[in-house]
């Protein structure tokens, strides 16, 4: 080992033949689910052991390709490994190829990381589903697909496993398929994801036209040569993409039904991988972005849009889940307005989102753990007084409400400060804008989640006499505690020195500036923190929480009813398609079919007419002949005279 750090050479040689082998992080995965979706109820007994090992495996694999990039040059860390030729028709190729390089091995191993633990918490959660097994295989299936999406080195690869990771988020929230809640949110997320997926389409066709190719090498090393048109006309198709998968503004409905499916799904879709995408693939082609001023712009307002109506609805969900599917929306909504800031903003985007990959899916995993003790209630009305009773959840899900809430030294501390301070530093009248409207949702967000951990864990005892609360088994507390640690530590590991920013450099550039420990906001922040603290405080902890939740101002019944998108929805798009498919439906029978009818109509008609002429009769037909004979003759005497 010795040897081989020592030799340049010998170490280049070695992370090549690990790289080489890439190909395994998605064939694990891949392999689990196909076994177990093909071996049917045979794979019953070990089906949840093998999509944990399966998934441990691509980890593992991961681990080691990671490592091999350390000690290399920048541009040693990147590398493209050829799988096979795809597509070949004409000028167009596209060869299944793997990038590994600094951005895509990061999310490897966040996807695999938190994915493993979330499969390994999953054999306590699912332990009684009779359908556990087809349950770890949608998993396997969900991770395989997210893999090919941040490891494909062109946009037809990477539109294979969006597309993948659509079916399988779909198979997943509607796992539960006999409530029709259930089946009803997999057919919204698959819907609204179908609109951004167009957008993805579009920006995929019009870059194949503009450049003859869809690989990131040729796209990005073009993209300077097109026309400002064109740039902007595709960093606004991927953006429209990107707000499916990240359920951002105005395609953010589905996220908050997608709380129907199973706890564990929660936690994989909304921390470590589909909600992350749209993220991923802003950061991906920032080189598209940074030649069109208004695509980067309008991401910037997504984002901070988005981060403002997720924490609002937060604050109104006494269904744990949905206020953490919020929650979500709001911190994806600060990754997006990061990625639009430019070279400033990446690393805050992408160190962001791996914190969160942390104390996200272990708030979510924290709540399952709380439903496993209070008989499967999402109301928090109904808990209260917990920490006693599950004190190992309590703890690990209160580190994780300390890192979200930006708590001094924690996760999201480092990485949150990084964006407000990113944002304020674009200057301008823009910066300011969106540096405030950061500002307010870090102090929202300090409410909404203080909220749900006073309302959840102190207080009187609210649940029902039928409810036992107890703490749930090591399989799932294991988890808990592993991800309170990265809620911890992610955030000091990735930013602290500049590390995360000097790794990423040979993708996304070299840091503009060093990272400050204290920023001119960083009081600022901490004010709002602890005033959104103090109100919850006096709310939810000072005064009695009742069991039925009053009616409320129209701001609450708005937040309540996600700030009316599902209305506005059927306003816009739902019921002008309706009307627009009762019009067509009425001209095709009325005027087409109608014509078509009118036709045949006539055409019977005329002939049923005409056959009474053919009688049969002898008699007839030589009666016809003579009276016709006979007006010939008369027609030819009347010409002589």
């Amino acid at each position: 080992m010795t040897t081989l750090l020592a030799d340049p050479q010998l170490h280049a040689q070695a992370a090549q033949g690990v790289q080489s082998a890439a190909w395994l992080l998605i064939a694990f995965p891949l392999a689990g689910a196909a076994i177990l979706l093909l071996g049917g109820r045979r794979t019953d007994k070990w089906g949840h052991l093998l999509g944990v090992a399966m998934s441990l495996a691509s980890f593992v694999v991961g681990v080691a390709v990671f490592v091999s990039m350390l000690g290399q040059p920048g541009t040693g860390r990147s590398r493209v490994v050829h799988l096979y030729q795809w597509v070949s028709v004409g000028s167009f190729k596209a060869d299944m190829n793997l990038l590994i390089d600094p951005l895509s091995i990061s999310f490897v191993l966040l996807i695999t990381g938190v994915g493993s633990l979330i499969h390994i918490y999953s054999i306590g959660y699912m332990s009684h589903d009779p359908d556990r097994r087809r349950f770890f295989a949608y998993l396997n299936l969900f991770v395989a697909a997210m893999l090919l999406l941040v490891l494909a080195d062109n946009y037809l690869s990477l539109y294979v496993g969006w597309e993948g990771v659509g079916l399988a988020s779909y198979l997943l929230i509607g796992f539960w398929q006999h409530k029709p809640s259930a089946a009803a949110a997999a057919k919204k997320a698959f819907i609204v994801n179908r609109v951004g997926d167009f957008g993805l389409s579009v920006a995929i066709m019009l870059m194949f036209a503009t450049f003859g190719s869809v690989s990131f090498q040729d796209v990005f090393g073009h993209a300077s040569q097109a026309s400002h048109g064109t740039i902007t006309a595709i960093g606004l198709l991927l953006l429209l993409g990107a707000c499916g998968k990240s359920a951002q503004l105005p395609l953010q409905s589905w996220l908050l039904d997608a709380m129907e499916g199973p706890t564990p799904v929660s936690a994989l879709i909304h921390a470590a991988t589909m909600v992350t995408a749209g993220v991923y693939l802003v950061v991906r082609s920032h080189a598209i972005f940074e030649l069109s001023p208004e695509a980067r712009l309008l991401v910037m307002i997504v984002g901070a849009a988005t981060l403002i109506a997720g924490a609002i609805i937060g604050c109104a969900k006494d269904d744990i889940k949905k206020a953490l599917a919020g929650s979500t929306m709001s911190q994806i909504g600060y990754m997006m307005l990061a990625a639009g800031i430019g070279k400033a903003g990446y690393v805050f985007a992408i160190a962001h989102l791996i914190a969160h990959g942390f104390f996200k899916a272990g708030l979510f995993l924290g709540a399952g753990s709380i439903m496993h003790g209070m008989n499967d209630d999402v109301d928090m009305r109904k808990f209260g007084g917990l920490r006693k009773v599950m004190p190992i959840t309590f703890a690990t899900f209160g580190l994780g409400y300390l890192a979200i809430i930006g708590f001094p030294g924690l996760s999201g501390w480092w990485t949150k400060d990084g964006i407000i301070d990113a944002a304020f530093e674009k200057g301008g009248t823009s910066g300011q804008i969106l540096g405030w409207t950061a500002l307010i949702g870090a102090g929202i967000t300090a409410y909404y989640m203080s909220r749900v951990m006073f309302m959840t864990f102190f207080g009187e005892r609210r649940w029902d006499e039928d409810v036992h609360p107890h703490e749930s088994p090591q399989v799932m507390t294991i988890p808990l505690i592993l991800l309170a640690l990265g809620s911890i530590a992610a955030g000091a590991f990735l930013i602290a020195g500049d590390r995360f920013a000097n790794f990423l450099a040979p993708v996304i550039g070299a840091p503009q500036v060093a990272h400050k420990l204290i920023t001119p906001y960083t009081g600022v922040v901490f004010v709002l923190m602890v005033a959104g603290v103090a109100i919850a405080y006096v709310q939810y902890l000072r005064r009695p929480v009742p069991r039925t939740a009053p009616a409320g101002s129209f701001p609450v019944v708005a937040a309540r009813k996600d700030l009316y998108g599902d209305a506005l929805n059927e306003s816009l798009l739902m019921r002008p398609g309706q009307w627009l498919t009762r019009l067509t439906v009425y001209f095709d029978s009325r005027t087409v079919d109608g014509l078509v009818n009118g036709v045949a109509a006539f055409v019977g008609g005329t002939s049923g007419r005409v056959r009474r002429l053919q009688t049969g009769y002898v008699r007839s037909y030589a009666l016809s002949m003579f009276f016709g004979a006979a007006l010939i003759v008369g027609a030819l005497l009347l010409v002589r005279l």
